[in-house]
């Protein structure tokens, strides 16, 4: 990695970098669900983006083509479960 990339990674990527589409926490229902985390280098300054509606179908390589970002450095992948709440009698 380059100089200024480990900057970013060790000091925290918001930080130094300009919101364009804010963070949105998952909210799953109960049961198994799979993340999937993904690390793009920019090429350059990024401008307006088409906001998402909605992450259902979301398509990765549409949007790293809209914001002209490079081949993914990293990816992180998991599973999760969401357990039902148990009833308060």
């Amino acid at each position: 990695m380059g100089g200024s990339r480990n900057v970013y990674l060790n000091y925290g990527l918001g930080r130094w970098g300009k919101e364009i589409i804010p963070y949105i926490e998952p909210k799953p229902p109960v049961g198994i669900h799979r993340y999937i985390l993904v690390l793009f280098e920019q090429k350059g300054p990024i401008g307006m983006v088409e906001q998402p509606t909605s992450r259902v179908s979301f398509k990765t390589p549409y949007f790293s083509n809209q914001l002209n970002l490079s081949l993914h450095m990293a990816t992180i992948y998991f599973n999760s479960q969401k357990e039902p709440q148990a009833k308060r009698h």
